[in-house]
């Protein structure tokens, strides 16, 4: 009898679990929306893309390979026409290399940028560059060296302003680019004389260093990097560069830089003060669908 009655007893209790109402699953808490940044698939690339090493080096390996015949024919100049105001004949050759997206890596940056919901600010952008932590491009050490070993003289042609000087020094020596001397870098606000600058222009220091070297080659991520671009419009940008197009890839070697440029503001009348929802929209304007 005992028996039945805990059989009975645990039918109950059985039939009262099927009977009793389970509780609803909870529902997975909504996730922080995440605001759009226009810079991340651009820095991401640059940063996991096996393709933009891959470009690196195919630029800086083509222009290695083209530097002996540069070395031997007297008459190769890279610098943009009216630029060079002396005879080069006889001059020791040199290249010319912007730093920031050309030797070295400054993605971490607009990393940093992204993560925090910030733009572009002189104040942590030179903390960054005192940090003296960003990397070699790939190829760009090995070319410098190349370029170096073989009597050219190498030149970094920058627009980080001239207090950046030691810290950027320090960054390209620890990391193993050859710099003959202090006067090798030639930052924003280097004083040349009889040349009057032009907001971040490089041609006044192009020409100093045109005054003693004769220019094999020129790198950089910018057009700007190569001449001077007064009108930043994307009209005035193609029109400035078309006399020199058979250069690319011969005397000028141009590395991508998807994430800042001069190309940007063009698209929005060079107004950096513009909210950015205005600059966005004239960013989607210049979109092409066909």
């Amino acid at each position: 009898m005992r028996r039945c009655r805990s059989v009975l007893l645990l039918s109950v209790l059985l039939a009262g679990c099927a009977a009793a109402p389970s509780k609803p699953t909870p529902a997975p808490a909504p996730s922080a929306a995440v605001p759009a940044d226009d810079n991340l698939n651009a820095v991401v690339w640059a940063q996991t893309a096996v393709e933009h090493d891959l470009v690196y080096r195919e630029v800086y390996r083509d222009a290695e390979e083209k530097l002996a015949a540069a070395l031997a024919d007297p008459a190769w100049d890279a610098l943009p026409r009216g630029e060079r105001g002396n005879d080069d004949a006889g001059l020791p050759p040199a290249v010319i290399l912007d730093i920031d997206e050309t030797v070295l890596d400054n993605s971490p940056y607009q990393a940093r940028l992204i993560r925090d919901g910030k733009e572009f600010d002189e104040y942590s952008w030179a903390q960054w560059c005192r940090e003296g932590i960003a990397r070699p491009l790939p190829g760009a050490l090995e070319f410098t060296r190349h370029a170096a070993a073989h009597g050219v003289a190498v030149f970094y042609l920058s627009n980080r302003s001239q207090d950046l000087n030691a810290a950027t020094l320090a960054n390209l020596r620890k990391d193993g680019f050859p710099v003959a001397g202090d006067d090798r870098f030639l930052g924003l606000g280097t004083f040349v004389p009889g040349c009057e600058q032009v907001g971040s222009e490089k041609g006044c220091r192009r020409r100093l260093i045109a005054r003693r070297y004769r220019v094999l080659m020129q790198f950089g991520d910018q057009l700007g990097d190569f001449l001077d671009v007064l009108d930043n419009t994307p009209n005035g940008r193609a029109a400035a560069v078309r006399p020199y197009l058979d250069w690319i890839g011969q005397r000028w070697f141009v590395l991508p830089n998807p994430t800042y440029g001069a190309w940007e503001p063009a698209l929005f009348g060079n107004d950096g003060a513009l909210p950015l929802p205005q600059r966005r929209a004239a960013k989607r304007a210049a979109l092409r669908v066909q």
